[in-house]
């Protein structure tokens, strides 16, 4: 697992005292910090089937802080989870097998996948 800033910049002041402190070590602070500035952005798709390359059917963003809830399937941004994955989204829940009896009987919302982004 990576180190926080602050291990970081407690790192490199120990570097100081011993006289090894390297330009990379302070160029990780700033990696470190422009990193914890991206924010979460989460999607919800909803698939006619559990295949990532089966046609999406409903979808929620979060966004920037807030649900965008797109009226219409002609304003989704990608027609599968796969298209989604390709601009960069990753996912972090695929569809709950127990929901479903069957691929074509669903309960709840199906065959839902929730990808994230880091922006």
């Amino acid at each position: 697992m990576g180190r926080s800033i602050q291990q970081q910049v407690e790192a490199c002041v120990e570097a100081f005292r011993q006289g090894s402190l390297t330009e990379a070590s302070l160029m990780r602070i700033g990696e470190l910090a422009e990193g914890s500035s991206k924010r979460q952005s989460l999607l919800y798709l909803q698939s006619k089937r559990t295949s990532i390359t089966s046609a999406v059917i409903g979808m929620s963003l979060f966004k920037d802080g807030q649900f965008h809830d797109p009226t219409g399937a002609e304003d989704w941004p990608y027609g599968s989870v796969a298209e989604a994955m390709a601009e960069g989204w990753r996912i972090v829940k695929f569809p709950e097998m127990a929901l479903l009896v069957d691929e074509t009987r669903t309960y709840g919302f199906g065959c839902e996948f929730i990808l994230e982004k880091w922006e």
